[in-house]
């Protein structure tokens, strides 16, 4: 299994740069970063001080999406990058949240996400694409240039578009059971549109917090159900409360959900989000010393999780990203 590493792009751009260069000698595999250009500083400009500074990281966005960023701009900037530093960067996408919602926007749709996707991939790996009777190829593609293309979603619709459409799955939580349900769902969608399901890369991206105290880690991670919840409310508005297209162990926690303050989106004091129990935040989480880290790392590769990315947001950023490289990643093996 590999481990990824999830940062927000708050100034100074340097000590995001830093912490990846320290995740790659840790032995982590990719460094992502949000994509929500108003609510922190622009990504693109930051990978390629982190591609220039180290080896082997692959980069990309969690997420990116194609109402904020033209899409031929998203293929560009990939291609740019993966020109200048080899194939080293992946397209996280998804229909937006933080980036559209603080612009007073809502997310795209699915049909248009499932469009940019195509267009994003081809153009990036220097293929012509037909956009509104235009044909477009980007001519300085070199052959063998290569984007995978991730696709995050939580809802029946969104899974069946990433197993027929998109080169890896980003699910934002960590429950066991949910991690098996979407899975499957994103399996069994492959498998009906002739693809190969074993061929889709499956990443889990959620908070890690290496610490005894459970109370404390629990405080520090809680603002990601309030993010998870989000997305959550979008479901619950199109399926109902109660929905056999959706378990009601994602959709029930958010009924004392009171709106969500976007200015303090992904932090630890959001006080949006009092209303995760301490339940749920266990769920969606990984809270606890190595030994806890590892058991539900096993349960999730288990279910055939690839990747496992840390979102790294909370008072022991450092101590989390140390602890993985020093107790996590060699057990892993």
């Amino acid at each position: 299994m590999d481990i990824g590493l999830v940062l927000q792009t708050d100034p100074p751009a340097s000590t995001v740069v830093d912490l990846m260069v320290r995740a790659e000698e840790l032995g982590f595999s990719h460094g992502w970063t949000f994509d929500s250009h108003v609510l922190w500083q622009e990504p693109y400009v930051i990978y390629s001080r982190i591609l220039e500074r180290t080896s082997r990281l692959l980069v990309g966005p969690m997420v990116t999406n194609p109402g904020t960023r033209d899409w031929t701009v998203i293929a560009s900037l990939h291609a740019t990058l993966n020109d200048m530093f080899g194939n080293r960067t992946i397209c996280g996408i998804g229909r937006g949240d933080s980036a559209m919602r603080v612009q007073g926007r809502p997310p795209t749709t699915l049909a248009r996400l499932e469009a940019s996707m195509r267009v994003i991939r081809e153009l990036a790996e220097g293929r012509a694409v037909d956009l509104d009777g235009t044909t477009v190829q980007i001519p300085w593609v070199r052959a063998g240039a290569s984007l995978p293309v991730w696709m995050a979603g939580y809802g029946p619709k969104a899974l069946d578009l990433v197993g027929r459409a998109a080169d890896g799955f980003i699910l934002q939580l960590a429950d066991p059971y949910l991690v098996e349900w979407t899975v499957k769902t994103v399996r069994a969608a492959a498998e009906a549109a002739g693809r190969d399901p074993a061929a889709i890369t499956i990443c889990v991206a959620a908070p890690a917090y290496v610490g005894d105290d459970l109370a404390h880690a629990r405080d520090q991670c809680r603002w990601f159900g309030g993010m998870v919840g989000n997305h959550v409310a979008d479901l619950v508005s199109r399926y109902g409360e109660s929905s056999d297209a959706v378990p009601d162990v994602l959709t029930g926690y958010i009924a004392g959900r009171h709106g969500y303050d976007y200015s303090h989106h992904g932090r630890a004091d959001n006080r949006s989000t009092d209303f995760v129990p301490d339940e749920v935040v266990e769920r969606f989480c990984l809270l606890g010393p190595p030994a806890a880290q590892l058991d539900k790392l096993a349960q999730l590769r288990e279910l055939g999780v690839d990747q496992f990315a840390i979102y790294a947001m909370h008072d022991a950023r450092e101590e989390t990203i140390e602890a993985y490289g020093r107790s996590v990643i060699p057990a892993l093996g």
